[in-house]
């Protein structure tokens, strides 16, 4: 009697087999692709959005393109004052004469 009532709740072997090379492999390159799937979501999320070369490859913003104005720089700002202290007391002192 004993034998009978162990053989029916023992699985068969083809249950065993199926489970152990197409369940468990399946099942654990889901786990490994969900993690990696989920790790590179929070990652775009809270990171990879605001890196400006990520967002120019992915075209996420466009840069607007805003003409430099001639006297943006520092040394061209110190030469046209200068210019204008120059030109200031070159007038100044022509109105004197």
């Amino acid at each position: 009697m004993e034998s009978s009532s162990s053989t029916s709740t023992e699985s068969s072997p083809t249950w065993d087999y199926l489970y152990l090379f197409l369940f468990r492999p399946v099942l654990a390159l889901s786990f490994v692709f969900s993690i990696l799937i989920i790790g590179w979501w929070l990652a775009w999320k809270l990171v990879l959005v605001h890196v400006p070369l990520v967002q120019e490859i992915f075209g996420l913003r466009k840069k607007p393109v805003k003409p430099i104005p001639p006297t943006h720089h520092r040394l061209s700002r110190f030469y046209n004052s200068l210019n204008a202290r120059d030109q200031a007391a070159a007038s100044s002192s022509s109105s004197r004469c």
